[in-house]
C-alpha cells in the first residue's frame, strides 16, 4: 500500500559541474549520454535555454544558493566564503519546516573541512568545500557534520549517489530539500584530465564534437572521450535517484532540478576550460520535474541560474524573498501575461574582468583590460570585445565586433548591457566602442582569440 505523504513537495537539486548544454540528446548531441535527463525533460519541464550567470565554480555556486549575483554577496572568484550572514536556500527551506541535507562539492567556505558556521545553514553534511582535492575518481573522501573524514566506496559520482539514495529513504515521512553537488564532468585537477568510469572513455574515443570544438580544437580531441564518460555515468545516476523516488512512492511529490553551474569550452577561448562569455562555458541543461513541472512543457525564454532560486521556493510554497535578483518561472509555465527579460546577464572573473549580455540573436561582451580579474569585481569603464550573431553563426566563430555593418545592433546591446549591470546593482558603466573596420565577415582563429 502506498504511504500518504505530506502535501508539501519534496526538493532536489542534482547539480552538475562544468556541463555543457549540448551534451543532451535534446540539444543535438547523437551519442545518447543523457537519456534519463531527455526522458526527464519531455515528461516535466525544460528550460531549453538556460545559462549561468557567473562560469566560475565558487561564485556560480553562491548564486545558486542565495538567489544574487555574484558582485551582491561578494563571492565574485574562487576563494572567498559566502558571508555568515548570507542566507540561502537551506535557511529559507528550514524555516518552513524543511529537512535540509547537502552532499558533495561545496566550494563556498575557503577551509577545509567546512566547520558549521560556513555550512550555509544545512542540517545534514557530507561534503567538501573543494571536492577535486579532497578526492579522486575512485577515492571518494569528504566530511561528515562531526568533520571526520568519510571514504565512500566506488565511482565517485555512484558513491555521491548512493549517499544521496541513503538520505532519501531516512527521510521518507518528513518534507526534505537536498543539494546533491557531483564534481563530474570536471576536470581532476593534479591530473588535467577527465578520468572516467573503468571503459567509459573507451567508448567515446573519436566520437562526435560540438562544431566549435570541431573547428578549434583546444583539448577537446585529448580530453573529450572521458568527459562524455563522465556525463554518461552522471545520466545513469539520475535514472537511479529517480528510481529510488519512484520505488519509494515518493516521484509524484518531489521537484527534482537537473542544472549545472557552467559549461567547458576545452582551452579554445582561454587557457582553461570556462570563464568566457561564449556559450560554451555559459549554457548549461537544465530540467525541472515534480509538482508543478509535470506535462512535457518547453520553457523557451532566457533563464538565467539566478532564476532557479526563487522558482524552488515558488514551487514549495515558500514565499519569495524580495532581495532575490532573479525571478521564478512558475508563472511562465502558468501561463500568466509576464514580462520577462529578453536578455540574460553574465558576470566574467579570474580570466578577465567582464560582462555581457546575450539575447535570442546577439550576444555581446565587454572587457576591462586595466582591472585585475581576480581582485576587481567590476569596473567604472569596459572596451568592447565580442559580438556574435547566434542566428547565424550559433557556436561563435566569428566575432563581429567593430564591423560597421554592426555598429548599431552593438549600440543596441551595449544599452541593454548597461540596463542589467544597473539592475544587478553595479554602477552604470562607460563602454568604449570597439575600434571601426570595415564590413566582410572573416573567421576569428583560435590564435587571436587567446591573443
Amino acid at each position: 500500500m502506498e504511504k500518504d505523504h505530506q502535501k508539501r513537495p519534496n526538493v532536489i537539486v542534482f547539480f552538475t559541474d562544468q556541463q555543457r548544454w549540448d551534451t543532451s540528446g535534446l540539444h543535438g548531441n547523437p551519442l545518447r549520454l543523457m537519456p534519463n535527463f531527455d526522458r526527464m525533460a519531455l515528461q516535466g519541464t525544460h528550460l531549453t535555454h538556460s545559462f549561468t550567470c557567473q562560469p566560475v565554480c565558487g561564485p556560480a555556486r553562491s548564486c545558486l544558493q542565495t538567489g544574487k549575483y555574484a558582485t551582491t554577496t561578494g563571492c565574485f572568484v574562487n576563494g572567498i566564503h559566502l558571508p555568515e550572514q548570507s542566507k540561502t536556500l537551506a535557511h529559507y527551506f528550514r524555516e518552513a519546516g524543511y529537512q535540509t541535507g547537502y552532499i558533495g562539492k561545496w566550494h563556498l567556505a575557503k577551509e577545509e573541512p567546512v566547520t558549521e558556521p560556513r555550512r550555509g545553514g544545512y542540517e545534514y553534511w557530507l561534503a567538501s568545500d573543494v571536492l577535486e582535492f579532497t578526492s579522486d575518481a575512485y577515492n571518494t573522501v569528504m566530511y561528515n557534520n562531526e568533520n571526520e573524514p568519510v571514504k565512500l566506496p566506488g565511482y565517485r559520482v555512484d558513491a555521491i549517489t548512493d549517499a544521496a539514495i541513503r538520505y532519501i529513504d531516512g527521510h521518507q515521512e518528513e518534507p526534505f530539500y537536498l543539494f546533491l553537488s557531483y564534481l563530474e564532468p570536471h576536470h581532476q585537477n593534479h591530473l588535467d584530465d577527465y578520468p572516467a568510469p573503468d571503459g567509459y572513455r573507451e567508448m567515446y574515443t573519436g566520437a562526435w564534437l560540438p562544431p566549435d570544438l570541431a573547428a578549434m580544437g583546444g583539448s577537446a580531441h585529448q580530453h573529450i572521450a572521458g568527459y562524455y564518460g563522465m556525463v554518461k555515468r552522471l545520466d545513469e545516476a539520475l535514472g537511479r535517484l529517480l528510481d529510488s523516488l519512484k520505488s519509494l512512492h515518493l516521484d509524484s511529490n518531489t521537484i527534482v532540478l537537473f542544472t549545472s553551474d557552467h559549461g567547458c569550452h576545452f582551452k579554445t577561448r582561454n587557457a582553461e576550460y570556462k570563464r568566457s562569455v561564449h556559450d560554451a562555458s555559459l549554457r548549461v541543461p537544465t530540467a525541472i520535474t515534480g509538482p508543478g513541472f509535470f506535462g512535457g512543457r518547453q520553457l523557451k525564454e532566457l533563464v538565467s541560474l539566478i532564476d532557479l532560486p526563487p522558482t524552488l521556493l515558488e514551487a514549495a510554497g515558500i514565499p519569495v524573498p524580495a532581495d532575490m535578483q532573479g525571478r521564478s518561472v512558475l508563472q511562465l509555465l502558468q501561463g500568466e501575461t509576464v514580462s520577462w527579460p529578453e536578455e540574460v546577464f553574465v558576470q566574467i572573473s579570474e580570466s578577465e574582468v567582464g560582462r555581457a549580455v546575450r539575447t535570442r540573436r546577439w550576444k555581446y561582451g565587454v572587457t576591462a583590460p586595466e582591472k585585475n580579474p581576480f581582485l576587481d569585481a567590476g569596473s567604472s569603464s569596459y572596451e568592447e570585445t565580442y559580438l556574435y550573431d547566434l542566428q547565424a553563426d550559433p557556436y561563435e566563430l566569428t566575432n563581429l565586433i567593430g564591423l560597421e555593418s554592426h555598429r548599431v545592433v552593438a549600440d543596441v546591446m551595449k544599452e541593454r548591457l548597461r540596463i542589467r549591470m544597473k539592475e544587478a546593482g553595479e554602477a552604470v558603466p562607460n563602454i568604449i566602442s570597439a575600434p571601426a573596420r570595415p564590413g566582410g565577415q572573416r573567421r576569428v582563429t583560435q590564435q587571436e582569440e587567446l591573443a
